[in-house]
């Protein structure tokens, strides 16, 4: 599916969680299991809300919407100690070391746009430092005010390349809703790699939208083609 308005670009911003590195199946079962610890279970109408933001307000998101019988201090710290153990197990998705290897060798600046705070990032990349170390900068949550469907983390990313580009110059890589506002309202491009759960009404709202990243033709936005 695609919307009829794709343009050329120069810059590419990629999230980071469900669309570089599979983390949601970790973040999932880590909710699940500190729900648990309070009697509790993530639903599939929590999970919904729980995708796009940030760890602090996904923790605020269950202890609200299960009604749990702990403080949000000590949930988020239940929370953090269980993912910061758990998330450098996270692996690339299909499709994405090779999109990032390709951007790069053929010189197009690249960034990584997270929402996640410093100490969750820097866990997620422990083991793919010769990958993340080929995009010019990484932007993490803890650096912006606002998270994300606000644009504070695309425009901070964006700035950080020299020179920086205009906004329509950019184009963002997201798997949630709240990611694909935070680039549109960026005023730039965005091509979503939803999870199964995502309605088609959201997906309509990207750019362009794709079940993988293997699926993705950088010639429609003017990006140098996969030679094989």
């Amino acid at each position: 599916m695609a919307n009829n308005s794709i343009k050329p670009v120069t810059h590419v911003l990629f999230d980071m969680d469900g669309l570089l590195l599979n983390t949601e199946v970790v973040y999932e079962k880590v909710f699940q299991d500190v729900t648990s610890k309070y009697g509790k279970m993530v639903t599939p109408e929590v999970r919904t809300k729980l995708v796009g933001t940030s760890e602090h307000a996904a923790c605020e998101i269950c202890v609200k919407e299960l009604n749990l019988n702990v403080s949000l201090e000590v949930f988020v710290k239940d929370f953090h100690a269980l993912s910061q153990e758990r998330l450098p197990s996270a692996d690339f998705l299909p499709g994405a070391e090779g999109l990032v290897r390709h951007l790069h060798s053929n010189n197009i600046p690249i960034c990584v746009a997270s929402g996640s705070c410093k100490e969750s990032v820097e866990v997620k990349v422990l083991r793919h430092q010769e990958v993340f170390k080929l995009f010019n900068h990484i932007v993490n949550g803890s650096e912006v005010k606002h998270g994300k469907p606000e644009p504070d983390v695309f425009f901070l990313a964006a700035s950080r390349f020299d020179p920086k580009p205009e906004p329509s110059n950019c184009l963002v890589f997201e798997d949630s809703f709240p990611g694909v506002q935070a680039a549109l309202s960026a005023g730039m491009q965005v091509v979503m790699v939803p999870g199964p759960h995502i309605p088609e009404e959201k997906r309509a709202k990207a750019t362009l939208a794709l079940n993988s990243l293997e699926d993705f033709k950088p010639e429609l936005f003017g990006l140098p083609p996969f030679t094989s």
